[in-house]
């Protein structure tokens, strides 16, 4: 049952392999991590059309989950392999190039999300150096990081983290929020002007069941978190902590939390949901002509969804860009 302050309006394409990661842009098309074929990035257009551009050139078989749309239309792609990962840059003719296979002088662990800023350095999360990364499905999970790209070299800046997942940016680009999965946490970092983070500190503990995957803020500075498990958005702000929407199951909570508190939760505790509309909330992005549409991704979900919401997101630093490249070549197929 579908419940809280948010109503579901409409609901955007079909046929959706695992939409992770959900981008909006101001041509009011959408666009998804896709693991459809070779894998890369579906295209949704308000008539509900997909298309997509896929990796027509990568040696390995590469498992898009958080991307990153860049000027000309071209993708920023954190690869989520088994075992191993990377950032990669998806053109929109399907060629591809590799951006960081390494770090630290070893191979990168899975990549979870990949996101620009306003100096055009490039910044990811891996979530885990466990593997399988299951295995940090842990209360006491400690090995994620953050990592920036800049000027070609990539470095790592924050690390010890607790399953860490999507990152977002402050307005004025003076703090990174990042969501810590399995420690059940959002912190704030200090960006320096050097990239570095500093000062980190805990804006919201989340309680029982919930699991916190997406992240983007509002205009007013609220933080909207997307809850795998429990199916949640959630929006923490300076008022208060509010449950926005959810579908819940209070067995599988139940179920998924007795497991987690005991170090036995696996992969069927997320990919067993019981939902049937929201599949395991795990994006949102801001959109629409007012920047009052959310729309969601769902890890097991074959849709986008999208909800009204009281507040304006804060438009994403790709959300005027440029794409007329991307255009040019979806034309062409």
């Amino acid at each position: 049952m579908l419940t809280g302050r948010l109503n579901i309006t409409r609901t955007y394409g079909t046929g959706l392999v695992r939409p992770e990661c959900v981008l909006s842009h101001q041509s009011g098309l959408l666009f998804c991590s896709d693991w459809q074929g070779a894998g890369g990035v579906a295209i949704v257009d308000a008539d509900d059309s997909v298309r997509r551009v896929q990796f027509a050139d990568s040696p390995i078989e590469l498992r898009p989950n958080g991307i990153a749309l860049e000027p000309g239309g071209s993708f920023l792609v954190a690869h989520l392999g088994a075992e191993t990962g990377g950032i990669f840059r998806l053109f929109p003719d399907g060629s591809s190039e590799a951006l960081c296979t390494h770090i630290d002088g070893v191979p990168l662990p899975p990549a979870n999300f990949v996101i620009r800023d306003g100096a055009d350095r490039i910044w990811f999360t891996v979530s885990t150096r466990k593997v399988p990364r299951a295995d940090d499905y842990r209360p006491d999970a400690n090995t994620g990081f953050i990592a920036v790209i800049e000027n070609g070299a990539a470095r790592i800046v924050a690390d010890g983290l607790g399953y860490t997942n999507e990152l977002a940016f402050s307005a004025d680009g003076a703090f990174a929020y990042v969501n810590e999965t399995f420690a059940r946490r959002v912190t704030r970092f200090a960006v320096g002007a050097d990239a570095t983070l500093s000062d980190p500190q805990t804006m919201a503990q989340l309680g029982p069941g919930d699991f916190p995957d997406g992240l983007v803020l509002d205009q007013t500075g609220g933080l909207w978190i997307t809850s795998i498990v429990s199916n949640r958005v959630i929006r923490v702000a300076p008022e208060g902590v509010e449950r926005m929407l959810e579908e819940s199951d209070p067995d599988h909570l139940a179920t998924v939390e007795d497991a987690f508190q005991n170090h036995r939760m696996a992969r069927p505790h997320l990919d067993g949901s019981p939902a049937r509309t929201l599949r395991n909330i795990s994006s949102l992005a801001f959109g629409g002509p007012d920047m009052r549409t959310a729309f969601l991704g769902c890890l097991l979900g074959d849709r986008i969804i999208a909800t009204d919401t009281p507040v304006r997101g804060l438009p994403p630093i790709h959300y005027g860009d440029d794409i007329g490249p991307l255009l040019s070549a979806l034309d062409r197929t």
